[in-house]
């Protein structure tokens, strides 16, 4: 699951793909935005760790992840 995350003050955003399923991040976004923990942690397909605190949060966006186009065929 794609899962992109506004950080305020900052120019671009936090893109990953988490295996995550899309109740788990909410849940997680939302005791983080209501003050529960400080941190936002999501975990990415590659076991990475991503932290990012609770008040620099502008929005998250989750969604499917898109599948890649391999090759010279047609659009």
């Amino acid at each position: 699951m794609e899962v992109k995350i506004g950080v305020q003050h900052a120019p671009r955003e936090i893109v990953l793909e988490s295996g995550q399923s899309a109740e788990e991040v909410e849940q997680l976004v939302a005791q983080s935005l209501a003050g529960k923990s400080q941190l936002l942690s999501l975990t990415d397909d590659k076991g990475r760790k991503v932290l990012v605190p609770s008040e620099r949060i502008a929005y998250v966006e989750i969604g499917e992840p898109t599948a890649r186009r391999v090759g010279f065929g047609t659009l």
